[in-house]
């Protein structure tokens, strides 16, 4: 059973855009924070941007101005409209969210991942 699920990686060109989607399993339910996160070889995963349920913002400095995330409460979904893209964000991006998967605990739960890639 796969908690969540991303689509929306690829291959862009210096200064273009993307849009990545996660969409959490039905049997997913209160859940608190969503985010995304991206890491290349050899280096942590790092926080890109998370957002709250009540729709609270967080960014990464490096992406402030260029990235936009939302989501959808209702159908458990969460985007990052990616802009102005830079080489340096070339990563795999994963999608995080916190909640429940039917009677089990509060935690975390981590996506797949999808690659972007950047060329300059």
């Amino acid at each position: 059973q796969v908690a969540l699920v991303e689509s929306g990686g690829g291959l862009v060109q210096a200064g273009g855009s993307l849009r990545l989607s996660c969409v959490a399993s039905q049997y997913m339910h209160s859940i608190n924070d969503m985010g995304w996160y991206r890491q290349t070889p050899g280096k942590q995963r790092e926080m890109v941007a998370t957002i709250t349920r009540g729709g609270t913002r967080n960014y990464a400095d490096s992406v402030k101005g260029r990235f936009t995330i939302s989501r959808l409460n209702a159908k458990n979904t969460v985007y990052l409209q990616m802009e102005s893209l830079k080489p340096e964000d070339t990563a795999v991006y994963y999608c995080n969210a916190n909640g429940r998967v039917g009677g089990t605990s509060m935690r975390d739960y981590w996506g797949q991942g999808t690659q972007v890639t950047v060329s300059s």
